[in-house]
C-alpha cells in the first residue's frame, strides 16, 4: 500500500523502517529484483546471460523505468555486470567447481526470455496489496479502465485481476454491478467470523477422516516450533500457520462447494497476511497458537466433535483481535490515493 506514516517518534517505527521505499506493497521494480535473483540462483539465468530494459519491461509487462531500477539493483547486489554495448550479463555465483551445473549461457548479442507468468500475474500481488491496505480505512470501487491505465496493460488483463480478486472474496458488485472493495468495518469483521465459524468447523469433521497420513504430524511440528519461539515469531510465520489450519487442512473435506463457500468469508485470511506484516505485537503470545493446538490435539485423539467444536470457539473470539490489528492501520498510517479507486462512503 502507498501510504505515510501518520504517527509520530512515539509510533511504533519498525513500521516506518520496514516499509519499501515505495510504500508499504512491493513496487513492481521490487518484484522484478526477487523473480530475477531467484532465477539467477537457480541457474534459469546462467553466466554471461544477457538482460536488458526492454526485455524485462516487456517480459514483465512493467514501464522501463522500473525494469531499469531493478537491473541497476541487481548490479549493485553483485549479481549482474554491465554489458558491452548495451545491457547487463549475470556474473558467475560463488562455488567454483563444487557449484551445480547451470545451462549454459545465452550468446552476447541475444537477449534472455526471462520465465513468465500469465499477464494478469504480473501486477495482481500488488494490487491486491495495494486494496487490502485500503479496506482498514473505508470500502473502495474499483475502476478496471483505471486499473489498465495505471498499469500500463489491457482491459483484458484488468478484467483478469478484477475476476481474481472477487473469487478470493475481496471485491463484491453493488446493486449497479460495480466492483468494490468492502471496508474491514466492526459489523463487515463480524459477519465474516460468523460465516466462518458455521462453514469450517463443518468443513473440519469432514476433513478429519480424509487426512492424509502424517498430515497432522507436520502440522504440529510447526505449530510447536511457532510456540517454542512465541516471543520473536514473524509475520509469514503467522500466515503459514492459518493457512495450515484454515485452508490446507480444510480442503481435505472432500465438498467442494462447501470449500467455495468459505472461500468469500476466508478473504480475511489474505487480509491477516498484511495485518500481520504491518501491525506491531499486540499479544506476548499470539492467541491462537494455543487455540490451534488445542484444535490439533482433539484430532489426534480422534475427538473430532470436540475438535470441531473447538475451532468454533477459536473463530468466535478472532474477530475482535482483527479488529484490533485494523485500528493499528488506521492510526498509523494515511493511504494515497490510486487512480483506479475510488473513496465511497460506508454507512
Amino acid at each position: 500500500m502507498r501510504g505515510t506514516s501518520a504517527g509520530t517518534a512515539s509510533g511504533d517505527e519498525r513500521l516506518s523502517k520496514d516499509l519499501p521505499s515505495g510504500g508499504l506493497a512491493p513496487r513492481l521494480y521490487q518484484r522484478a529484483y526477487g523473480i530475477i535473483r531467484s532465477q539467477i540462483a537457480e541457474g534459469v539465468l546462467a553466466p554471461g546471460a544477457k538482460l536488458t530494459e526492454s526485455a524485462v519491461a516487456a517480459q514483465f509487462g512493467i514501464s522501463r523505468a522500473p525494469a531499469r531500477r531493478a537491473l541497476a539493483e541487481l548490479e549493485r547486489d553483485g549479481l549482474l555486470v554491465k554489458a558491452a554495448g548495451r545491457g547487463y550479463a549475470v556474473r558467475p555465483l560463488a562455488g567454483g567447481a563444487g557449484a551445480a551445473p547451470r545451462p549454459a549461457a545465452a550468446p552476447a548479442d541475444e537477449d534472455v526470455r526471462l520465465v513468465s507468468r500469465s499477464s494478469w500475474e504480473h501486477i495482481y500481488a500488488e494490487v491486491e496489496e495495494e486494496i487490502i491496505g485500503r479496506i482498514s480505512f473505508a470500502s473502495w470501487r474499483v475502476n478496471e479502465a483505471e486499473l489498465a491505465r495505471c498499469y500500463r496493460v489491457s482491459r483484458t488483463v484488468a478484467r483478469d485481476v478484477v475476476s481474481r480478486l472477487h473469487s478470493r472474496g475481496l471485491l463484491r458488485k453493488d446493486e449497479r454491478s460495480r466492483w468494490y472493495a468492502p471496508a474491514l468495518t466492526p459489523k463487515h469483521v463480524g459477519e465474516l467470523y460468523e460465516l466462518r465459524s458455521i462453514l469450517e468447523p463443518v468443513a473440519l469433521a469432514k476433513a478429519a477422516a480424509r487426512i492424509p497420513p502424517g498430515f497432522l504430524a507436520e502440522m504440529r511440528e510447526r505449530l510447536e516450533d511457532a510456540i517454542a519461539h512465541a516471543e520473536t515469531i514473524e509475520g509469514p510465520t503467522l500466515d503459514r500457520l492459518e493457512q495450515d489450519m484454515h485452508v490446507t487442512l480444510l480442503s481435505h473435506c472432500g465438498n467442494h462447494t462447501l470449500m467455495q463457500a468459505i472461500t468469500m468469508p476466508q478473504s480475511l485470511l489474505i487480509a491477516h497476511r498484511f495485518l500481520y506484516r504491518w501491525t506491531p505485537r499486540l499479544f506476548e503470545t499470539e492467541p491462537f497458537l494455543a487455540e490451534h493446538m488445542e484444535i490439533l490435539e482433539h484430532l489426534g485423539a480422534g475427538s473430532v466433535d470436540t475438535a470441531a467444536a473447538a475451532l468454533e470457539r477459536h473463530l468466535k473470539g478472532s474477530g475482535s483481535r482483527a479488529l484490533a490489528r485494523v485500528d493499528v492501520i488506521r492510526r498509523e498510517f494515511r493511504p494515497e490515493s490510486l487512480p483506479y479507486l475510488e473513496r465511497l462512503e460506508d454507512n
